[in-house]
């Protein structure tokens, strides 16, 4: 998946919006069904990784560039969807780092075993 391109059609979805707040409800909808894309299960190599990790940066500055913008208009719906989106992305976060900490423990033993 396109990182950007997934993330540019946010903005046409939350033109139909009628009131500020559900516009950035919607944008955040938008990051949650891009977020949704991400398999950690598919990451193979350190490329897959970096690509996912772009990914959760890229969700994570949108989803702060929108609490920005709607600051003003800023509900506990908003509000509650942006914290979900950011616990989403931390554990995501996580479980990456997971796989590469497991990655390296894999290269070490065989490493330790050719020696």
């Amino acid at each position: 998946m396109d990182t950007f391109g997934a993330f540019s059609s946010l903005d046409y979805q939350s033109i139909r919006a009628r009131t500020p707040a559900e516009t950035a409800i919607k944008r955040l909808s938008g990051i949650g069904e891009v977020l949704s894309g991400l398999d950690t299960a598919t990451i193979r190599s350190t490329d897959d990784m970096a690509r996912a990790l772009r990914t959760l940066d890229t969700a994570d500055k949108c989803i702060r560039m929108i609490l920005t913008e709607f600051k003003s208009e800023r509900t506990r719906d908003v509000t509650r969807e942006a914290d979900r989106l950011i616990d989403s992305i931390e554990l995501a976060r996580d479980e990456i780092s997971g796989l590469h900490h497991a990655g390296e423990a894999g290269a070490e033993r065989l490493l330790g075993a050719n020696a």
